[in-house]
C-alpha cells in the first residue's frame, strides 16, 4: 500500500520540475562571427557559476566602472545602516548625518583610521566589524580579478584582409596571409583552415558542415614576421570545381584559426579570422610586402600588408 501511495507523489515532483523548467526566464545572447551576427534565443538565464567568466570578459571600461559602482553602493548601504540602527554611534559625527555615515564608511571599509570619526556604541562596533571584513574581502576580490585580467595571453596577430586564389605551381591556389604584430616570437605555431559548405545527405537532411583544407605548410617553428597560407585545389579539396558564385550563392565561410605558445610569458595563446564568399578575391596576388638588404636586413612593409594585385592570366 506505501509503494501505491508513493509513486503518484513521484509524477508529481516530476511535474512540478518541469513546469519550473518552462518557467524558467531565457533570454536572447547576440554574439559575432566575423560579419555576421549570431542570435541565440531561448538562452537560460543568467548562471551564476559564469560569474567569473562574465568578469573576465567585460570591457576595461566596464570593469572599473563596475569595481567603482559596487564601491559606492556598497557603502551607501553601510551609511544607512549606521544612520538607522544607531544615528549618534560615531564620535564626532552629526547626528543622524547621512554624509557624515557615508564618509566615515569609506575610511572604515578602507581601514584608513584617520581617528577623528571613531564608534562609540556597541551596535556600531558591530557593523564596523562586519565592514571591514566586506571590505578585505573585496580588496581581495577586486585585487585577484584585476591580476587575472592583465594576465589574461593574447595574440596580436594580424590577418590578410582579403583572401586570393592565384595559380601555384600550375595549381589555383587558395591563400591567406598572416603577421605577428609583437616584436617577440610565437613558438610552434599551428594554423588550421576549414570552410562551411551545405550538404545533403541520401535522407534528405541539409546541414552546414565544417571541411578542413589541407595546407602546404600549416606549422612553423617560430612565427616573427609574415606567412602565406597555401591550400591547392586539387582533387581533393572540398573547393575543387567550385566557382566564385556558387560559393558566394551558397553563402561559404571560411575560418583561419592559430595556436601557438607566446616566447614572453610561455603560455598558448590563439587567433581566429573568418571570411566570406566576397572576401576571396580570385585571379588575384598579394602584393609583396617583404624586402630584403644587400646587407641581409629584412624589411616588412605592414602599409601594403592588405594589398593585392590582378593577375595576367585567367585561371
Amino acid at each position: 500500500m506505501k509503494k501505491l501511495f508513493r509513486k503518484p507523489k513521484r509524477q508529481e515532483s516530476r511535474q512540478s520540475a518541469t513546469l519550473r523548467l518552462q518557467k524558467r526566464k531565457t533570454r536572447i545572447l547576440v554574439s559575432r562571427i566575423g560579419k555576421y551576427r549570431l542570435i541565440e534565443m531561448g538562452i537560460p538565464g543568467f548562471d551564476w557559476s559564469d560569474l567569473y567568466h562574465w568578469l573576465l570578459s567585460l570591457s576595461w571600461g566596464g570593469f572599473l566602472g563596475l569595481v567603482a559602482l559596487t564601491y559606492l553602493l556598497v557603502n551607501l548601504l553601510f551609511a544607512a545602516a549606521y544612520v538607522s540602527i544607531d544615528g549618534n554611534g560615531i564620535a564626532n559625527a552629526e547626528p543622524g548625518s547621512f554624509l557624515d555615515a557615508f564618509f566615515f564608511s569609506v575610511q572604515t571599509m578602507a581601514t584608513i583610521g584617520y581617528g577623528a570619526m571613531y564608534p562609540q556604541s556597541l551596535a556600531t562596533h558591530l557593523i564596523v566589524s562586519f565592514e571591514v571584513l566586506v571590505g578585505l574581502l573585496g580588496v581581495a576580490m577586486a585585487t585577484g580579478l584585476m591580476f587575472a585580467r592583465f594576465t589574461l595571453p593574447s595574440a596580436r596577430v594580424l590577418f590578410g584582409q582579403f583572401a586570393v586564389v592565384c595559380p601555384y605551381n600550375g595549381t589555383p591556389t587558395l591563400m591567406f596571409r598572416a603577421a605577428n604584430r609583437r616584436g617577440n616570437f610565437i613558438v610552434e605555431a599551428q594554423f588550421r583552415v576549414s570552410v562551411l559548405l551545405p550538404e545533403q545527405t541520401s535522407e534528405g537532411h541539409v546541414m552546414r558542415r565544417l571541411h578542413d583544407l589541407e595546407l602546404v605548410r600549416s606549422e612553423t617553428p617560430f612565427f616573427s614576421l609574415s606567412m602565406t597560407l597555401m591550400h591547392p585545389i586539387d582533387e581533393s579539396s572540398p573547393l575543387f570545381g567550385k566557382s566564385a558564385s556558387f560559393l558566394s550563392e551558397v553563402d561559404t565561410q571560411i575560418v583561419v584559426m592559430m595556436t601557438g605558445l607566446d616566447e614572453t610569458v610561455s603560455q598558448t595563446i590563439h587567433a581566429s579570422k573568418f571570411y566570406t564568399a566576397g572576401d576571396v578575391c580570385w585571379n588575384t596576388r598579394f602584393v609583396d610586402i617583404i624586402s630584403i638588404q644587400p646587407n641581409g636586413d629584412r624589411y616588412v612593409d605592414y602599409d601594403r600588408f592588405h594589398d593585392i594585385e590582378p593577375m595576367m592570366d585567367d585561371l
